[in-house]
């Protein structure tokens, strides 16, 4: 027997310096395919160990298990990748197969539009006054594409077969939105198609109302994309209730259903909105799915509803969604929103908001597009980790913090809130719920952690117009820069009510502010919309009395901090938690801020502005507009800001909350209004990009002073340019990220170009609460402080590339970097400047 395993051993070997393969018996495949679940990149030693504890394995040299296992992991990459790419191809090929649509649609677009301008042009040159005069079957060719007129139905009555004729008008005139040319379309600013895009999203152009349209791929059943979608509360954050007040079935496996809905007003100065809607669910003969919806309205003699206490009646357009099965699996959607808002309704300012094709379009057409890419992510990677996703459970909690902010921000009294009497200036509004729990997103039975009986909630809420600061920008930093604004009593307050039930009111304690640590949780696969925890520090010793920990936890959602993103809206809402978390029915009590931009860049739907799509492909020189770019787009933005904050106490101490919960909301407009200010794009140069102070001779001064001493200690030139206006603006420009910190005992940075920036993630106004030390991990720090004697004796230090931090804590890698001493005219030393090359976000 020995004999024989010692000739298989040989025979093997021999086989190995052949350079062949050995043949293994299935025996032996299966055994190694059953490790290789276990441990698909063994060590040596556990190679060995296998080879001891499968005999069936006792004649195979351990070089050839660790061949084979190189070679299965070889397979399994492969196979991987071969599923990617077909994957990748059904995508592209599905993709392909819309955009050839859209090509032909936009095709018949050009060609009525031709039709029509030659048609207006010959108008014009037989002299004619008015189109009314013309053939009537001219007139109805014209204004086919020239939606001003909304079209008369005839009356109809409510029986089911009054409401299936209506149902089928809906469903024509929804196809022609969909895939016709009903609708002149056109791309929405700053949406470009691909594969990797969303879809293809357009926005109206001079119809009734406002529309958007996309068209996109989801990885989803379409039965199950109608399921979710006709579920709009779950992912339209504005609508606040949708019910089915009777449904009937139809004769072609379709439903029609009666529907109320009520959508959240945005802000404390417009009244919220409901419609009374018929809905059309329906099999096209193709297989595709449809799911239409329109207003029911007198002109219809449908069942009607009239609208509630404090809102009004809005109309919506027939609308809907188109979900065709993709070869393959998954779907192609078409969606259209087409309402009309009654902007009448509302102050001539917000009036942009309900006119705003593109606010539509971002806030409902492709809210539902997102939704359902996160919904099959989720489904197509089930065991990925919550990071880089948003698992069901965060999602809820997102969800219910969105809808306690929409609730606080509106305040109905069907929630059981009342307002409460002005101290005679209006600015801020006081409303209180003697009965929160329902409001709170608690079952009335949670005793764990929810005040006890007796207790209320007091909401302070404003809202205020800005001018000229982008929200985007506005919100990264009341986010980033918690101790601008906040009271970190109230903070402790906050969370005091909210685990250990009532308690007395603070007392503001100056310097009690600890650190914020910000420990992100979940964000959407397209960042627009993320969760974190925001952990304030050293907040125990606030009071003797308070019995909490000494960390106070809050969970944050955030979302809008893209400034290109046109036409978004920026949000920041938080609450404060207990530190383990883990109560799906913990309470919540949202706060926060909401900003919203009332000239949206170029919207094409309203009558009063200019179509020019050739502004928004305004590129620089390097090909591409940069992030801090504000002058095509943000020169004159008006945006309208609203905050709503939320106190839990005892019902006794109601004035007194009052009192300090109006102090406090005033206190944040004035921090805001300052930071707003100090944000201003008006504050900054008019160069592309440049967002230093504004040419100002100290600017321009520190600029030759860095260049100088670069030339001076490294005999090199920084820039190529000699105008002290031209070397501010390259400075800023320049590639590298530049930055500048003081020569204090704890260096902060006072000075950074648009690159240094971008690297540490912050803004200039912020970047002075960022120390040189933060930047760096521990190996950094030690290289830096073992050199930087190096830098004021001899002038100059480099160092060795590594890894840097943002304010953000993601992690930068660098090539190399090089640090100088900055001399001012009088050769002193005025700060340092250090300079990082090739950095990229690890």
């Amino acid at each position: 027997m020995m004999a024989v395993t010692s000739a298989c051993k040989d025979a093997n070997k021999v086989a190995m310096d052949n350079g062949k393969y050995v043949r293994y018996t299935p025996e032996q495949v299966e055994a190694l395919e059953r490790l290789y679940h276990e441990c698909p990149k063994p060590s040596s030693m556990r190679r060995q160990q296998l080879i001891r504890e499968c005999p069936i394995l006792s004649n195979i040299e351990p070089k050839q298990i660790k061949v084979w296992f190189q070679n299965r992991r070889c397979r399994e990459k492969q196979r991987k990748e071969a599923s990617r790419l077909q994957g990748v191809n059904r995508k592209l090929t599905a993709m392909n197969k819309l955009l050839m649509e859209e090509n032909d649609r936009l095709q018949k677009q050009v060609s009525q539009l031709v039709y029509e301008n030659s048609f207006f042009r010959q108008q014009t040159q037989n002299g004619q006054a008015t189109l009314a005069t013309t053939d009537t079957s001219c007139e109805s060719v014209v204004t086919s594409g020239q939606h001003h007129l909304t079209p008369q139905h005839p009356p109809k009555d409510a029986s089911p077969a009054g409401l299936l004729s209506i149902a089928e008008e809906t469903l024509a005139e929804f196809l022609s939105k969909a895939t016709g040319t009903a609708v002149e379309w056109v791309q929405m600013p700053g949406m470009k198609p691909g594969p990797d895009s969303i879809g293809i999203v357009a926005i109206s152009h001079g119809c009734t109302g406002v529309a958007a349209r996309a068209c996109g791929l989801v990885g989803l059943d379409p039965t199950r994309v109608v399921e979710i979608l006709k579920d709009r509360p779950s992912w339209f954050r504005d609508c606040r209730a949708v019910d089915v007040v009777n449904a009937l079935s139809t004769g072609n496996s379709g439903t029609v259903e009666l529907l109320y809905m009520q959508l959240y007003a945005p802000t404390t100065l417009a009244s919220a909105r409901d419609f009374w809607l018929l809905r059309y669910t329906s099999v096209m003969e193709d297989g595709s799915l449809v799911v239409c919806e329109r207003s029911l309205n007198n002109t219809q003699n449908g069942p009607s509803m009239p609208p509630a206490p404090n809102f009004v009646r809005a109309e919506m357009l027939p609308s809907g969604y188109l979900i065709r099965p993709c070869e393959g699996g998954g779907s192609i959607i078409h969606i259209v929103d087409h309402m009309d808002l009654e902007p009448w309704s509302v102050p001539e300012v917000l009036r942009p908001l309900y006119e705003s094709s593109t606010l539509l379009a971002q806030k409902t057409t492709m809210a539902a597009l997102r939704h359902l890419r996160q919904i099959s992510q989720e489904v197509s990677q089930p065991s990925v980790s919550a990071w880089g996703r948003r698992p069901a459970a965060l999602r809820a909690f997102s969800q219910r913090l969105s809808k306690g902010f929409n609730e606080a921000v509106n305040g109905f009294t069907d929630e059981g809130w009342s307002m409460l009497e002005s101290d005679g200036v209006d600015d801020v509004t006081l409303l209180v719920n003697s009965s929160p729990a329902k409001m709170m997103g608690v079952n009335p039975s949670f005793s764990n952690g929810f005040p006890s009986m007796g207790t209320a909630i007091l909401c302070a809420k404003a809202s205020m117009l800005l001018q000229n600061v982008p929200p985007a920008i506005l919100l990264r930093f009341l986010r980033e820069h918690r101790s601008e604004w906040a009271d970190s009593g109230i903070d402790a307050y906050s969370a005091a009510a909210i685990k250990a039930g009532p308690c007395g009111l603070p007392i503001s304690r100056s310097g009690t502010f600890g650190g914020q640590v910000i420990l992100p949780l979940a964000h959407t696969i397209e960042h627009e919309e993320f969760m974190e925890v925001i952990k304030l520090e050293s907040m125990g010793h606030y009071r003797e009395d308070l019995i909490m920990p000494g960390d106070v936890f809050l969970l944050q959602l955030c979302s809008g901090v893209d400034e290109n993103a046109i036409g978004a809206s920026a949000e920041l809402i938080f609450t404060p938690i207990d530190a383990s978390f883990s109560d799906d029915d913990a309470p919540i009590v949202p706060s926060g801020f909401r900003i919203i931009p009332l000239d949206s860049g170029m919207d094409a739907s309203s009558p009063n502005r200019t179509l020019d799509l050739a502004s928004t492909l305004e590129v620089g020189a390097t090909g591409n507009r940069t992030s801090g770019d504000y002058s095509g787009r943000c020169g004159s933005t008006k945006s309208v800001m609203t905050i709503a904050f939320q106190f839990v106490y005892e019902i006794h101490l109601q004035e007194n909350v009052a009192t300090m919960a109006r102090q406090y909301v005033r206190s944040i407009i004035t921090s805001v209004q300052r930071v707003a200010l100090a944000l201003s794009p008006s504050r900054f140069g008019t160069h592309s990009g440049f967002r230093s102070p504004p040419g100002t001779p100290e600017a321009q001064t520190l600029a030759r002073w860095i260049c100088q001493s670069y030339r001076c200690y490294l005999g090199a030139e920084l820039l190529k340019t000699d105008a002290n206006e031209a070397i501010l603006k390259n400075l800023w420009l320049h590639s590298d990220a530049i930055l500048c910190c003081s020569l204090k005992a704890l260096p902060v940075f006072t000075f950074a170009n648009q690159a240094g920036l971008d690297m540490l993630e912050t803004t200039l106004v912020a970047l002075q609460d960022i120390t040189l030390e933060k930047i760096f991990d521990d190996n950094g720090r030690k290289a830096l402080f073992s050199d930087f004697p190096q830098v004021m004796q001899q002038g100059f230090m480099c160092l060795q590339g590594g890894i840097c931090l943002s304010s953000m804590g993601r992690p930068i890698s660098y090539e190399r970097a090089v640090a100088w001493k900055v001399l001012n005219d009088e050769e002193d030393a005025h700060c340092i400047c250090f300079m990082f090359f090739n950095w990229s976000f690890v």
